[in-house]
């Protein structure tokens, strides 16, 4: 019969113990102090041939409850649901597509507006001390998404998130990241801020319009390319390495030009000079490189409304070349960019769906790849403290 006995609690330590023991048992001990609980044994462990010999206690002896509680749950099912990914109302196509690359459940989330267009965002699930990875593109309607991308960051924050980070494959407003005029408002800094005071305690953002964005942020910034997404792709292609030349639309893009151009069979470069008169107005005014009888590839990070790259695919035609190619990460696609693009200027449009394409902009010359796979893969380094500094993924950019 085992007997039980309780010790008075200590003040001074803050601690009750509790000892039970039967006539052919060693005696145990159990001590129950605030920041858990200690299992000692009161006498000495037997020994048998030198070794000692733990003593097992029988069933038919009393255990606290919460020693036989059978809703203890396995340390590796909470470590398998700490992640949690949530999309918001700007790409969910992109965001289910990462979800069943990890093998994942989009989480539950309701977002919807009022009358007075007001944005309310509710978590139908809990995320208290979870990694919380929400997808949301600032994409037109640029300042749509932004404020439902900062109350659903808020939402979380307010949940007990352990950790919210922000994937933005798209990120807007990344055009205005320095003053080029007098009185003009820097106002990627400025979003910067607003994601940073929301509660995000990380950014993931794919192809930045410039790399200095990333030091406007307060927080950790991991920039990811889609270069390798395009490349795969064109290496599917039967383009001999020798016709290929690689063209970058404006001075600006030359260092993103020449990466890609390393990594496509070392090709040459070619540079479009152009004069810009305003906002989204663009002149061609002179080529720098040969592209006569070549297939050129001219790569830039957006497409917005394609004056830059239709003009400098006119130009490229005029100086010999025999097919264009443009690759781009980001298809902003603003009017009137589809009737450029398809005007047959290009052999073919290559994007990726960073940014969701509508089904009337879609034109035969174009073809949409996936980053889904990239950006999950991603996530999954993100989460597991890993780097990506290694094949296939060696441009993951993650240090």
């Amino acid at each position: 019969m085992a007997s039980v006995i309780c010790s008075p609690p200590s003040l001074s330590h803050n601690r009750i113990s509790i000892r039970f023991f039967s006539a052919d048992q060693p005696r145990l001990g159990l001590s129950l102090r605030t920041g858990g609980v200690r299992c000692n044994l009161v006498e000495p462990l037997k020994c048998e041939n030198g070794k000692p010999c733990v003593p097992i206690i029988n069933s038919e002896q009393s255990m606290p409850s919460f020693l036989t509680s059978t809703n203890l749950r396995s340390p590796i099912n909470k470590i398998d649901t700490r992640l949690r990914i949530f999309s918001g109302t700007a790409n969910p196509a992109l965001s289910q597509e990462i979800a069943c690359y990890m093998g994942l459940e989009l989480g539950k989330i309701k977002i919807k507006r009022f009358a007075d267009g007001e944005i309310y965002v509710q978590l139908q699930e809990s995320v208290r001390g979870c990694d919380v990875y929400l997808v949301q593109p600032t994409c037109p309607p640029a300042n749509e998404n932004l404020m439902e991308l900062l109350i659903m960051i808020d939402a979380c924050r307010r949940a007990s998130a352990k950790n919210i980070t922000a994937v933005i494959p798209y990120f807007g407003y990344a055009r205005a990241d320095r003053k080029t005029q007098g009185r003009e408002s820097i106002a990627a800094k400025l979003v910067a801020n607003l994601i940073t005071e929301a509660g995000a305690n990380r950014v993931l953002a794919c192809d930045l319009h410039s790399g200095q964005s990333m030091g406007y942020f307060d927080i950790p910034v991991d920039h990811v390319y889609g270069q390798p997404v395009i490349l795969d792709y064109l290496a599917s292609k039967t383009i001999c390495s020798d016709d290929l030349v690689v063209v970058s639309p404006d001075v600006g893009g030359v260092a993103r030009a020449r990466a890609f151009a390393k990594k496509l069979s070392d090709a040459p470069l070619a540079i479009v000079d152009k004069r810009r008169h305003g906002h989204n107005v663009a002149e061609v005014m002179n080529l720098i490189g040969d592209v006569k009888g070549k297939v050129a590839v001219m790569v830039d990070d957006m497409i917005d409304t394609a004056g830059t790259i239709a003009k400098g695919a006119a130009l490229l035609h005029q100086e010999g070349a025999r097919e264009v190619y443009a690759c781009s990460t980001h298809a902003v696609f603003s009017p009137p960019a589809i009737e450029r693009l398809s005007s047959g200027l290009f052999q073919e449009v290559i994007i990726t769906n960073t940014i969701p394409v509508l089904e009337q902009n879609y034109f035969p010359q174009l073809t949409v790849l996936s980053v889904a796979n990239l950006l999950g893969e991603t996530i999954w380094r993100v989460h597991d403290d890993c780097s990506g500094g290694y094949e296939p993924y060696s441009s993951l950019g993650i240090d």
